[in-house]
C-alpha cells in the first residue's frame, strides 16, 4: 500500500488536472501552460504506475486506456430518450406554441431557446459523482454502452464538481468541431484514407469504433442539454437545471437563452439563422422548451415526441440533378406512391439517388416531367423532396408521367375516389401492402416481434404461409426450419418474439393494425375509452367523435375498418391466440355510477394528470367534455383555470376542486387503489 503522502500528492495531482481540463475543455479559459500540464500528466502516470492500487475511474490518465472491444453491450435508459417533433417555419411553431397554451389554460409562458446539433444524442450516468457509463439514445429505451470511447471526450467531466447526487443522468449531443473535422479529413486524405462527407456521421463512426483509442484521436466535444434522471430535488425550471449542470462540470452551450414571449423565440431562430456559418459545429435548427418542469408534465407526450419542445428546423441545402424516371410502389393501406428516381446527387453530405413524389396532383402541380433538372433538398434533414423544376434547361426529350392503370404488385385495376388525390389498389390480397402491413405490424414501437424483417416476411407471403397479420401466430417452427435461410436458432429466436409479443398493450395491438390514421396516440386514446377491440366493433362515428383529439376522418376510418367482416374474423383469430384485445377487468365494471354525468376539466392539476383524471372519470360511466354548455354538471378546476370558470357561472355549472373530484369518484367506484 503507498504511503500517505504518495497517496495525498495522486490525489492532489488528480484532482489539479480535472480542474484544468474542466477550465480548458469546458470553459475555453486555460490557466496554465500545455507543458506545464503535460508534465503534471505524467508524474500522476509515473505514481499510478508504481502504485496501480491507487489507480480510480475518475482519473484523467484512464480517459484512454480500455482495451478493443468485441462488440457494444446494451445499456437501458432509466427514462426514455424522447425525439423531438419539427417545424419547419413560423406556422408551424405557432401551431405548437397555441396547442401547448390551449393544454395549459394559460395565455404565455417561458421557454427555453437552444440551438439544435448535428451531432449523436447520448445519456451519461454519475454515482456519487463519477462517470460510470454512457450509451447512445439507441431506440429510445435502450442504448448501446459506449462508456470506453465517451471517456475520451475532454469536456465529459470524469468527476463532478460540488455536492452531486448518489445517481444523476444527464443527456447530451457528441459532435464533431468543424475544425477538427477538417483537420481529421485532410490527414486521412494524406494517408490516402476515404475521407468523410458529413461531420456528423464521422462523430456516429468515431462514437462507435470497438477501440477506444480510435475514439481518441477525433477531437469529438459535447454540449448537455438536459437532465435525463435522478431520485434528488432538481430545480424547477429546465433554465435553472442548465445552470446547475454547469456548476457541476458539464459544457453547457453559452448561446441558449431564455425568452418570455413566441416572437422572442422566432427572434432567435432568425439570429442564428443567420449566423450559424460562425459555429464551430453543424446546426440544423433550433429547440424550443417550455421552460417550467411542472408545465412540461401537464402537456405530456404524444407518442414519443414529447408536446413541451419542438426543434424549428433550418432551411435545408439544396442540390441540382436529373430526374430519370419516376415510378411507383404500394403502401400498407393500397395506396399507389410515386416517387423520383435521381442521378445520384450529394445533399449537405448524403448522397441521394431517390425523392418522395406525394401523389399524382403533386406531380401535376409542378408540371414534373421525366428527363428534367429539378432542385433536391432533405426535407427536415432526411427525407429528401423535389423542390422545384429548372423548366429553362428543357430540351424538349423530357417525358410526361402517366400513373398506371393497374397496381404495380398484383396488376387489379387502380382506383382514385372523388376528390382524393391518392390513387388505391383495393385487392386486399395484393401481396406488396400485405408485406408492408406486416413490416409495420411487427416493427419495434407495435408488436416488437423481432426476426420478421422484410425479407422473411415477403418469403412467407409469397409461398401463402401468411395471408394477414393473424397469421403470424400461427406458424409452427418445423414448417418454418424447412425454409430457405431460416435456420434453426433463427427460428427459435422468432417464436419466442411472436410468443412475447401477445402480451403487447391493447394500445399497441391497435396501432399494429395499420388503420388509416391510428397512430401511437390515437390508439391509446381509443384503448382507454373502450378498453376493448370487440368494442371498437359496435362503436359509431357520433362515439368517437366525442373523445376529444378525434375528428370525422379518424372516426369514419376507424368504422369502415371494424365494419369489414375480414377484419373482424383477423381479431377473432388474433384473440384466439392469445394476443390482447382487451384491457382487463377495470375496463368492464359492472355497474356505471357517473352514466349521465358531464364533468369538464381546467387549470393545472397536481394530483393527477388531465388524461388520468379523465380516463377515471370515463371508466365509471361519467363524460368529459372540453368546453361547458347547459348539460355540463361539474367544473373541475385547478390552478390557473381559464375561461372556462366564467363559462360555468353563466350555466350555473358545480365548480370543485381537483380533491373534491377524487372524492366523487372515490366513492363512486368503491376501489381505494383507483385513486
Amino acid at each position: 500500500m503507498a504511503n500517505p503522502d504518495i497517496q495525498e500528492t495522486v490525489r492532489k495531482l488528480r484532482d489539479e488536472l480535472n480542474r484544468h481540463n474542466y477550465l480548458y475543455f469546458v470553459l475555453s479559459t486555460p490557466a496554465i501552460e500545455d507543458a506545464e500540464f503535460d508534465t503534471m500528466m505524467q508524474k500522476l502516470y509515473t505514481l499510478e504506475k508504481a502504485n496501480p492500487e491507487l489507480v480510480t475511474s475518475d482519473s484523467p490518465t484512464q480517459r484512454v486506456g480500455a482495451p478493443p472491444s468485441d462488440g457494444f453491450a446494451q445499456i437501458t435508459h432509466r427514462l426514455p430518450m424522447l425525439s423531438l417533433g419539427n417545424s419547419f417555419n413560423d406556422a408551424d411553431l405557432q401551431a405548437w406554441h397555441a396547442r401547448a397554451t390551449r393544454l395549459l389554460e394559460v395565455d404565455d409562458f417561458n421557454m427555453v431557446c437552444e440551438l439544435k446539433y448535428d451531432g449523436l444524442a447520448v445519456a451519461l450516468t454519475y454515482e456519487d459523482g463519477i462517470f460510470v457509463s454512457g450509451a447512445t439514445r439507441g431506440n429510445g429505451s435502450i442504448g448501446e454502452d459506449i462508456t470506453p470511447n465517451l471517456r475520451t471526450i475532454k469536456s465529459i467531466p470524469l468527476k463532478l464538481m460540488g455536492k452531486t447526487p448518489k445517481i444523476l443522468e444527464v443527456r447530451g449531443e457528441v459532435f464533431f468541431p468543424l475544425s477538427a473535422f477538417n483537420t481529421f479529413n485532410r490527414e486521412r486524405e494524406s494517408d490516402k484514407l476515404p475521407t468523410y462527407a458529413h461531420p456528423r456521421n464521422a462523430a456516429s463512426g468515431s462514437l462507435r469504433q470497438l477501440n477506444p483509442l480510435e475514439t481518441a484521436q477525433r477531437g469529438l466535444d459535447i454540449y448537455i442539454y438536459s437532465l435525463g434522471y435522478t431520485e434528488e430535488l432538481v430545480p424547477q425550471t429546465h433554465w435553472e437545471t442548465l445552470s446547475y449542470l454547469g456548476n457541476l462540470g458539464f459544457k453547457v452551450n453559452p448561446n441558449n437563452n431564455l425568452v418570455t414571449t413566441l416572437e422572442e423565440s422566432i427572434s432567435y431562430y432568425r439570429h442564428w439563422l443567420d449566423k450559424r456559418e460562425e459555429l464551430d459545429y453543424g446546426c440544423d435548427g433550433v429547440v424550443i422548451k417550455i421552460n417550467r418542469f411542472d408545465l412540461q408534465q401537464h402537456v405530456g407526450e404524444a407518442g414519443r415526441e414529447p408536446r413541451w419542445a419542438i426543434a424549428y428546423k433550418f432551411p435545408s441545402v439544396q442540390s441540382i440533378t436529373q430526374l430519370i424516371q419516376i415510378r411507383t410502389n404500394v403502401g400498407r393501406t393500397g395506396s399507389i406512391n410515386p416517387y423520383a428516381v435521381l442521378e445520384p446527387v450529394d445533399v449537405n453530405g448524403v448522397t441521394v439517388k431517390q425523392a418522395t413524389l406525394h401523389n399524382e396532383n403533386y406531380i401535376r402541380s409542378m408540371d414534373l416531367r421525366e428527363g428534367d433538372w429539378v432542385v433536391v433538398q432533405r426535407a427536415g434533414e432526411v427525407i429528401p423532396q423535389i423542390v422545384s423544376v429548372l423548366t429553362d434547361r428543357r430540351s424538349g426529350k423530357e417525358r410526361i408521367f402517366r400513373m398506371p392503370v393497374r397496381c404495380p404488385s398484383c396488376s387489379e385495376p387502380i382506383t382514385r375516389f372523388q376528390g382524393e388525390a391518392i390513387s388505391l389498389c383495393v385487392n386486399s390480397g395484393c401481396p406488396a401492402q400485405l408485406i408492408r402491413l406486416v413490416e409495420h405490424f411487427v416493427s419495434s414501437s407495435n408488436m416488437d416481434i423481432e426476426g420478421l424483417g422484410s425479407m422473411q416476411s415477403s418469403m412467407l407471403i409469397n409461398k401463402g404461409i401468411i395471408r394477414d397479420v393473424s397469421d403470424i401466430y400461427y406458424l409452427k417452427a418445423e414448417d418454418l426450419i424447412k425454409l430457405d435461410r431460416l435456420g434453426k436458432k433463427s427460428v427459435s429466436n422468432l417464436m419466442t418474439a411472436i410468443g412475447y409479443s401477445k402480451q403487447r398493450p391493447l394500445s399497441r395491438v391497435l396501432a399494429a393494425l395499420g388503420i388509416n390514421h391510428v397512430g401511437s396516440e390515437i390508439s391509446e386514446l381509443l384503448a382507454q375509452h373502450f378498453g376493448s377491440l370487440e368494442a371498437l366493433f359496435v362503436a359509431t362515428d357520433e362515439e368517437l367523435i366525442s373523445i376529444p383529439s378525434i375528428g370525422p376522418k379518424i372516426a369514419t376510418s376507424v368504422t369502415e375498418y371494424f365494419a369489414k367482416e375480414s377484419n373482424k374474423r383477423l381479431i377473432e383469430r388474433l384473440r384466439e391466440a392469445g394476443v390482447t384485445t382487451d384491457n382487463g377487468p377495470l375496463n368492464q365494471l359492472p355497474i356505471q355510477p357517473l352514466a349521465e354525468l358531464r364533468f369538464v376539466v381546467t387549470g393545472r392539476l397536481n394530483r393527477f394528470t388531465r388524461l388520468e383524471i379523465t380516463t377515471l372519470i370515463k371508466e365509471l360511466g361519467g363524460t368529459v367534455s372540453s368546453s361547458i354548455n347547459s348539460k355540463t354538471d361539474y367544473l373541475v378546476v385547478g390552478e390557473n383555470p381559464g375561461s372556462k370558470l366564467a363559462d360555468a357561472s353563466n350555466f350555473a355549472t358545480k365548480i370543485i376542486t381537483e380533491d373534491e373530484c377524487a372524492e366523487i369518484i372515490k366513492a363512486a367506484s368503491h376501489i381505494d387503489s383507483a385513486i
